[in-house]
């Protein structure tokens, strides 16, 4: 199904290597024309915050593949999940995996994506989209379960609403989409509003 229909012949350019970012994009019926992920140092600054984090580094991705695709319809973007003031890491092994799923217990965390559009012409839109996610109350002998299924590999937060978190999530407020890794809403409104 074609939910957004394409009026520019300017090439679309994905910045990012993520099959989750790919398969919704495809829901909505686009294929980047180019995939390019962006190679840049994606540690946080000394008390950076949240928010602040994932608009820069969006636009840093943004940045660098915009030099080297000039003309096209680039979209970036960096997911963030936070608990107050603190980052939580991708998970890269199974202790990251494990303390993220011990600070989330039981708790609400905010997820945000901060897409960044840049325009065949160079211009850069940003939105930043912000969902709210409750996890239950979890036993040890479920975050054994969901570590053993490694969904969390490599997952801000150290897991994956599209997968088997999805049990362990009771409410969310906001765009699911979102928590995936883009808002399909928020990303159809920046390319109609621009043109593509």
């Amino acid at each position: 199904m074609q939910l957004v229909t394409r009026q520019s012949s300017a090439p679309f350019v994905l910045a990012s290597a993520s099959p989750r970012r790919r398969d919704l994009l495809a829901q909505i019926g686009l294929v980047p024309d180019v995939i390019d992920p962006a190679d840049i140092d994606e540690s946080p600054k000394n008390r950076e915050l949240p928010t602040d984090y994932g608009k820069r580094i969006s636009l840093e991705k943004a940045a660098v593949i915009a030099s080297r695709h000039k003309g096209s319809f680039i979209l970036a973007a960096d997911t963030v999940v936070a608990v107050g003031r603190r980052i939580l890491p991708k998970a890269e092994d199974e202790m990251d995996a494990r303390d993220c799923l011990a600070l989330l217990s039981g708790r609400r965390h905010r997820v945000m994506t901060s897409h960044v559009l840049v325009t065949p012409a160079g211009e850069f839109r940003q939105k930043l989209v912000l969902t709210s996610v409750k996890f239950k109350r979890l036993h040890s002998s479920e975050i054994d379960a969901y570590i053993k299924s490694m969904d969390w590999q490599g997952k801000a937060g150290g897991y994956a609403i599209q997968g088997g978190a999805a049990a362990l999530i009771p409410s969310i407020n906001g765009s699911y989409t979102n928590v995936v890794g883009l808002s399909l809403p928020e990303v159809t409104n920046m390319l109609v509003g621009n043109g593509f």
